[in-house]
């Protein structure tokens, strides 16, 4: 592996082109119009256009990313994450076309990405998961009163294919669950291109444990420890911090075992996240928790468990996909230092309060941006 082509733009494209460099990797950047004078553009070796100025007619067009890793001569694709890092067809395009792909497996993505699969998948390999229901299609709802009773109050409806906080909905008792049940479907169709929702126990107060994971494709895999992400608003990530404070260690110990089971179990090859929730009033060595969902891709957060971890994830990724052994990449469990410290990331949100106190996203000019700074930011 020689030249890789990042097919994003943005601080994800420039933070993996310093991983690339490291190992003496070229780097292709792709642009749409809009992007044409970019950061990630200029720090590239060399950069391609791919389209106007709309995400779907540029960064969500995989013929066009082809394209240009042609013409650029790359030999991988690294998709960064969002835009098309969880498109199991882009994937399997990639490897068609004889490029490295550099992150899971299609077939990985694709069962990680549908959430109700996933779920299957962890309860055979005897990963708790929370009571939920079987999915139920647009225009399908037999049997939605029956499972719903049987889960309990307060529950949620959630996306087969959602991510990101999109496509979940919270049920009291007295709702109306059929018209909740048929607007998540009608969002899904909308967002995902597959209206699927299934049923899931909502575990309120909630602490949010994810757990990164490294797999070797052969059954093999091995773990960065632990971030927290339980302050949330909309199902979105607020702060994400690294190590998880408080956790009692047999707690987590417990949730790491079960990461990484279910990593040997899909056989997962490359960088993943595994997302745990455990009750909030049971925070103790032996309490109950469940997977929520599987990101198989490199996640924002990533950075918080590089921090307290002193390993560039990145570089792994790259290292694997360009074929290196398990001797070669030298990371065995007992090779992964314990975290030292903390380290936290925070999404700002710019928002506008309307005339009845809710709140709506605004964008607007940055006047004023006056950063942090010091060693480690």
């Amino acid at each position: 592996m020689k030249k890789v082509l990042i097919a994003n733009r943005g601080e994800i494209a420039c933070r993996i082109m310093r991983s690339c460099a490291a190992l003496g990797l070229k780097t292709v950047a792709v642009y749409s119009e809009a992007d044409a004078e970019a950061l990630h553009v200029a720090e590239a070796d060399e950069a391609h256009p791919i389209g106007p100025a709309k995400a779907a007619d540029s960064y969500l067009v995989a013929a066009n990313i082809l394209k240009a890793a042609e013409a650029a001569g790359a030999d991988a694709i690294h998709p960064g994450y969002g835009f098309l890092a969880e498109n199991a067809d882009f994937a399997q395009a990639v490897g068609d076309a004889g490029l490295a792909w550099i992150g899971p497996r299609p077939q990985t993505i694709a069962d990680m990405g549908d959430k109700e699969r996933a779920r299957l998948l962890a309860k055979g390999g005897g990963v708790p998961v929370p009571p939920g229901s079987p999915r139920f299609l647009p225009g399908d709802l037999d049997g939605l009163d029956q499972a719903a009773n049987d889960i309990g109050f307060p529950l949620l409806v959630k996306a087969s294919a959602g991510g990101g906080g999109i496509g979940m909905r919270r049920i009291d008792a007295g709702d109306s669950l059929a018209d909740v049940v048929a607007a998540t479907q009608a969002m899904a169709e909308k967002a995902f291109g597959d209206g699927a929702v299934y049923l899931e126990k909502l575990v309120a107060p909630a602490r949010h444990v994810e757990i990164q994971v490294f797999g070797f494709g052969d059954g093999r895999a091995v773990h960065f420890f632990e971030r927290e992400c339980s302050i949330q608003r909309r199902f979105q990530k607020i702060v994400e911090i690294a190590p998880a404070p408080g956790l009692p260690e047999g707690l987590r110990d417990r949730i790491i075992d079960a990461a990484t089971r279910l990593a040997s179990v899909v056989n997962y090859r490359s960088l993943g996240t595994f997302e745990f929730l455990v009750d909030a009033n049971q925070w103790t060595d032996d309490a109950p928790f469940y997977f929520m969902e599987a990101n198989a891709r490199l996640q924002v957060e990533h950075t918080v468990t590089e921090a307290v971890t002193g390993i560039d994830l990145v570089e792994s990724q790259l290292r694997i996909a360009d074929g290196r052994s398990l001797t070669d990449l030298g990371m065995e469990q007992s090779s992964i230092p314990a975290p030292r410290g903390f380290a936290i990331q925070a999404r700002v949100n710019m928002e506008t309060i309307t005339a009845d106190g809710t709140t709506l996203p605004s964008g607007g000019t940055l006047t004023s941006f006056d950063p942090p700074s010091g060693p480690g930011i």
